[in-house]
């Protein structure tokens, strides 16, 4: 800690008791390390007081801080009594309200004086309007403007003068209200301040330290380079350079310090990373490279803070970590959870007869539960997702959720202030469950937020909407976080940059050093024009640069061995390009920089296929196996083996999922259910033209019978792609229909023998003395005789392909090794199968499929334009023998796409 060193060293030359003296600080962090060095001195007086220089301006202005939520309230309440248009209410004022009091702030604190910059405001309006006829129309953007600064004219003022009656005041008005304090102050003070560290002040904060030099009751400690301060063209340098001027510093006071650290050997490597997270996979490595293992003098800066659980994830192996950056509260489950519960009350308010599972679903899975409510959960999803339920009843909520515990946070709330107490109770029941110490922080932080916000609101009548709640909700989420204790004086030190002010480290990891990040750029969210806050010399994003710039040269200027990673991946508002100093270092400065590219920190899960060998129990289960064989079966291996293992002998399913868009599967069976129940009706009989006509007429009919026999709701078509997809699974099966119906018309004689034919136990046998046997089982979507010939008939969604067999002594043992020949290898097997059912002994066969991609073709029938039946059948065979074979493991096909 060379800086703090130096002043610590300076002021125990001036006074061996530094409680005479009053140290101001740009942050608390600092504290600590000032401790620590004067422990290190063999210090044994009292400790000097410390504040921070907001501390300090607060004290002299004598005000109550107001801010946050208390502040919005109070705001809104004096915007309804001036009855100014648009009459916002209370969300709506929230959508630029905050923006505005930043902007006001910002006006305070910099200019000479608020009511000029929003006079100033209000005439660029109204002159950049000067000649145009605004028509009575107030929705067009311009005359919004003019009407929204007229408003603001009127507004702020009463506000400042209302939040003054109370004594209260937002940090925009406690710099004001310093202002005219501080030559006061400055005289007659009996304290000496020590100023250590600052870079950028405000107009109050300057004449707070000028006017204590003045009257030599003050010291400043700036930390500086020759680098940056010399030359103009630097803007880390821009701040220091203007404070130099100051005519408080003569031959008497010279300008402290000003070192020439940046120019000292440095070693320096930047890293150019493919993605985010990935940065941190490279921190093992670096840490490597470091010789002090206790990693007493290193410091990782994360310039984003979500990178903050995948840096912890990488660093098990350091013994001691100091986490100075507080952990964001909006990365958690459960602050997703509270976002969803108030998205899904909103929605309460829209839709009140159903439930969309997407807002139920999250609420569920991420809100902390007891094992009783686990179980109720589990029921209900998978009840949900058996009948793919898209849109839940309230009635069928009820049935299958009531018992929950917190099942009241589901419904219609009657007012917002009712919700936030069955919230805290919410809270309070959760502690009490088994949770993780980060879980019951961010539980505790909500409770007391929802605690915050009810007192607040509790003052003032008008009426909180849950839209507005959630509003407020999630400003907290999203600047609240969870603070880590650790030990600062030990081991390695992760924080974020501004925790970095004062400090020096040997070893600098940062991350994220990308442009958006480092500096942030041009991202103010701001109502003022960037030519009228330079007008008034409000910052701009040109003066944050500088700070950012400063920042980053301070703390590699001392710094032996600088890391510098960033992500070079494009995504998102991440452009993939690395800061800008970056760049700055690499031309202008005089320092050797190696460049690595990290193309990928991680190795593939897997390199390798998975291969399963056929142990005892494995080849004891395709034993059981062979008493009931499908030609779904084979055709499952043929695609791919490990498929086969997974469902036949693990017995393993996939899991059932909701469906907001008809998969190809359920259309397929949407099509199949239809056509079962149109045909069931004529089974047995011969088909009459009239017959036809009738049932494409009560097509309608079947296709609600097949919704049913899904499980899905009629609803689930009503609308979107699904009302598209019920359509086209019309016009096949009247497609179908039709072409039967050709055929009769054609003096054809068509009789429908069976659907859904079921059969088993259809012996095949492996070997030539007839002992190892398998049997074929399945179903037979549709058995005719047309003209006398039977025909089988199999439906497919897929269009139909290879249906034409080409065997012969060359090719008979691997011709239905081929997946590209699923289709005939099925057919092939119900040949085989009606051949050898009673029923059917001695009729001509013909076996087909029916495609629903081309139902207009009608069926296309297996031919063998070489071989035969029982050629297909030795083929399979040897598929079969190949399933069964102890010797061939199971080998994953890995698909190439």
């Amino acid at each position: 800690m060379k800086f703090l060193n130096k002043i610590i060293n300076e002021l125990l030359a001036q006074n061996t008791d530094l409680s005479a003296f009053n140290i101001v600080l740009p942050g608390k962090r600092p504290i600590v390390f000032i401790r620590q060095i004067l422990e290190e001195n063999n210090y044994s007086g009292f400790l000097p007081n410390f504040f921070t220089i907001e501390e300090l301006i607060d004290q002299i202005a004598d005000k109550q801080p107001i801010q946050g939520i208390s502040v919005w309230l109070f705001a809104f309440d004096v915007y309804k009594s001036l009855n100014l248009i648009p009459n916002d209410d209370f969300a709506d004022f929230l959508k630029w309200f905050p923006t505005l009091l930043k902007d006001w702030d910002d006006i305070l604190k910099f200019s000479e004086s608020d009511q000029a910059v929003l006079q100033y405001m209000f005439d660029e309006e109204r002159i950049k309007e000067w000649a145009q006829d605004l028509g009575e129309d107030d929705d067009v953007p311009r005359k919004k403007f003019l009407n929204f600064w007229r408003n603001m004219n009127v507004f702020l003022p009463v506000l400042k003068q209302k939040l003054q009656k109370k004594n209260w005041a937002t940090s925009g008005m406690i710099h004001e209200t310093a202002k005219s304090k501080i030559i006061d102050f400055a005289k007659n003070t009996p304290n000496k301040f020590v100023f250590c560290g600052f870079n950028a002040f405000t107009p109050v904060e300057e004449k707070l330290v000028r006017s204590l030099l003045q009257w030599d009751k003050g010291q400043c400690f700036f930390q500086g380079d020759h680098y940056y301060f010399d030359d103009e063209r630097q803007e880390a340098g821009k701040f220091l350079r203007n404070h130099k001027t100051w005519k408080e510093f003569n031959d008497s006071r010279a300008f402290q310090w000003i070192e020439d650290d940046f120019n000292q050997p440095k070693n320096i490597k930047v890293y150019e990373v493919s993605g985010n997270v990935t940065q941190t996979k490279i921190l093992p490595e670096i840490f490597k490279e470091i010789e002090n293992k206790t990693f007493s003098n290193t410091a990782v800066v994360l310039l984003d803070e979500n990178l903050l659980p995948a840096s912890l994830d990488v660093m098990y192996a350091v013994e001691n970590l100091n986490i100075t950056m507080g952990f964001p509260l909006k990365n958690l489950s459960f602050s997703n959870a509270i976002k969803q519960l108030f998205y899904l009350q909103k929605q309460l308010e829209k839709n009140k007869s159903s439930y969309y599972y997407r807002d139920i679903f999250p609420i569920l899975e991420e809100l902390p539960k007891s094992v009783e409510d686990e179980q109720i959960i589990i029921q209900f999803k998978s009840k949900i997702e058996e009948r793919n339920i898209v849109y839940i009843s309230r009635k069928l909520l009820n049935e299958l959720l009531s018992e929950l515990s917190y099942f009241n946070l589901l419904q219609k709330a009657g007012s917002t202030n009712v919700y936030l107490d069955m919230l805290i109770d919410f809270c309070k029941q959760i502690k009490w469950l088994e949770i993780d110490d980060i879980q019951y922080e961010n539980v505790s932080h909500f409770e007391n937020a929802f605690r915050i916000i009810k007192n607040q609101v509790a003052p003032y009548d008008f009426q909180i909407k849950m839209e507005t709640l959630e509003i407020l909700i999630n400003q907290h989420v999203n600047t609240e976080s969870i603070d880590f204790q650790g030990e600062p004086l030990r081991g390695l030190q992760i924080m974020g940059l501004l925790e970095t002010r004062l400090l020096n480290f040997e070893n600098v990891i940062m991350l994220s050093v990308n442009e958006g990040k480092l500096p942030l750029g041009n991202s103010q969210n701001t109502y003022i024009p960037f030519d009228i806050r330079r007008f008034f010399d409000l910052h701009t994003f040109l003066e944050n640069d500088s700070i950012y710039a400063y920042h980053f040269y301070r703390l590699i200027q001392d710094s032996k061995n600088v890391h510098l990673l960033f992500n070079a991946l494009s995504s998102g508002v991440n452009t993939g390009e690395k800061s800008r100093f970056i760049t700055q270092i690499e031309m202008e400065s005089s320092h050797h920089i190696e460049h690595l590219i990290i193309e990928n920190s991680s190795e593939p899960i897997t390199t390798q296929p998975i291969e399963i060998p056929k142990t005892e129990i494995v080849l004891e289960r395709l034993e059981k196996w062979k008493e009931k064989v499908s030609a779904s079966h084979l055709t499952s291996y043929l695609y791919n083996p490990i498929d086969f293992y997974l469902s036949k002998i693990l017995k393993t399913s996939e899991t059932d999922e909701i469906e907001e868009e008809l998969s190809v599967k359920n259309y397929g069976n949407l099509v199949h259910y239809s056509l079962q129940e149109v045909y069931e009706v004529l089974k047995g009989k011969v088909l009459k033209e009239n017959d036809l006509k009738e049932l494409i007429k009560a097509v309608d009919k079947y296709i609600d019978v097949a919704i049913e026999k899904l499980k899905h709701q009629p609803e689930f078509y009503e609308k979107g792609m699904n009302f598209i997809h019920k359509a086209i699974a019309k016009k096949v099966i009247e497609s179908v229909l039709n072409v039967d119906l050709e055929l009769v018309k054609n003096g054809n004689k068509l009789e429908i023998l069976d659907i859904e034919k079921r059969f088993e136990n259809v012996d095949f046998y492996l070997d030539e003395n007839t002992k190892d046997r398998i049997s074929f089982f399945g179903f037979i979507d549709r058995i005719d005789r047309l003209n006398g010939t039977l025909r089988i008939i199999d439906y497919k969604t897929a269009k139909i392909k290879n249906l034409t067999v080409k065997i012969d002594e060359n090719n008979v043992d691997e011709y239905f090794l081929n997946s590209e020949r699923k289709q005939a290898l099925q057919l092939c097997i119900y040949q085989y199968v009606v051949q050898n059912l009673p029923e059917f002994w001695g009729l001509p066969i013909e076996t087909g499929i029916w495609s629903f991609a081309e139902a207009r073709k009608g069926v296309v029938s297996l031919q063998f334009e070489k071989g035969n039946i029982d050629d297909a059948m030795k083929s399979i065979k040897s598929l079969i023998l190949e399933i069964l074979d102890p010797n061939l493991t199971f080998i994953e096909d890995i698909k190439s796409y």
